[in-house]
Formats: structure tokens, C-alpha cells, sequence
């Protein structure tokens, strides 16, 4: 049975925590919570919870569709702190979902892309 999307919000900060993976912030009073597809949906992203996180609605609402490497790059760049480790973790979970699923022909290159350019940042994207 597929998670509507409010449970698929609970379920990824349940296991992610709850916090914003781009900014950081505590998902909690006046920072509304809301689903993110790493891999965004004009890419070919799935609405699995595998491709989902937590982020608050300010940097769900300003990543848009931009990558998720170059959206990390940029929170950075912005003095923010965003979750590299859950990042990669998230990427990785997803392939081996699509792996074992099949399918997603169109987001498999453009995740395996993104998993290439998180690696080639270092030891900290390696999603442990």
C-alpha cells in the first residue's frame, strides 16, 4: 500500500530527524514542514519515500528544480547547513530502490550523476 503524502512527510523525518536537510532548521513551530524530492519530478524523481525529505517550505519553495548537489553548494554558499551525510544517504537509498524496483529509466542518469558530483566533494558525502 503506497504513503499519501503527509505520511511519506512523517515517515522521512521520522528517519531522517526533524530538521530542514538544506538549512538545518528545527522543522517545528513556525517552520513548516514539507516533502522534497531530491530527485525533482521534471527529472523523472518518483514520489517514493526514498526520494523524499524533510525541508522546510523557504528552501523547498527557492531550491525548485535545481540539482541537489548544486542546491547543497549554494545553501552552503549561503551560510547555512545543510545535511551533506543525509544527503548522499538519501541518493544512495534511492538508487538501490530503483535498483530493486526497476524502472525510473529517466532519473536513473541524472542520479547517477548526482551521486558522482556528491562523491567527488568528499568523505562527508559518502552517506555512511
Amino acid at each position: 500500500m503506497a504513503l499519501d503524502r503527509a505520511a511519506r512527510l512523517a515517515a522521512a523525518a521520522e528517519r531522517d530527524g526533524p530538521t530542514c536537510i538544506w538549512c538545518g532548521r528545527e522543522l517545528t513551530g513556525p517552520v513548516a514542514p514539507t516533502t522534497e524530492h531530491v530527485v525533482p519530478r521534471v527529472k523523472g524523481g518518483p514520489s517514493w519515500l526514498e526520494n523524499e525529505v524533510a525541508a522546510c517550505r523557504r528552501c523547498n519553495a527557492a531550491r525548485g528544480h535545481t540539482a541537489p548537489v548544486e542546491w547543497l553548494e549554494e545553501c552552503t554558499r549561503r551560510g547555512w547547513c545543510p545535511d551533506e551525510a543525509r544527503l548522499g544517504r538519501v541518493l544512495a537509498g534511492l538508487a538501490a530502490a530503483i535498483a530493486e524496483r526497476g524502472g525510473q529509466r529517466r532519473a536513473r542518469p541524472y542520479l547517477d550523476a548526482q551521486l558522482r558530483r556528491l562523491r567527488r566533494r568528499g568523505p562527508a558525502a559518502a552517506g555512511a
